[in-house]
């Protein structure tokens, strides 16, 4: 696959990142932060696995449709326990998080 087949997939790890990123700020913050540690914890590993699929697929990385495998089950498990919490915060980044999913495993299926 090629950077222009990637653009897409690209683009949802990115924002993807930015809204764990986000979500495991203001969970962090919150009040009740130790019943959000699970949700914390699989933001902060999905912004980084996101982050790193980025990478390799713009560097069309033999490996990024692995990569890509992975991302999209570490997205799907963070989006469903953001989905636990009522926390504006916690639902944007679940939404983030279906959407990077879908990206990655349409990769993942056509590498």
């Amino acid at each position: 696959m090629t950077l222009v087949d990637y653009a897409s997939c690209i683009r949802a790890c990115s924002a993807c990142a930015v809204a764990c990123d986000d979500c495991a700020g203001a969970c962090a913050k919150a009040a009740s932060s130790t019943s959000l540690q699970r949700c914390i914890a699989l933001c902060n590993d999905c912004a980084d696995v996101c982050r790193l699929t980025a990478l390799l697929m713009t560097r069309e990385s033999a490996w990024a449709g692995a990569l890509c495998g992975l991302c999209a089950r570490l997205c799907m498990a963070c989006a469903e326990e953001c989905l636990e919490h009522a926390l504006p915060h916690c639902q944007e980044c679940a939404q983030t998080c279906q959407h990077c999913a879908d990206e990655c495993e349409a990769v993942s299926q056509a590498s």
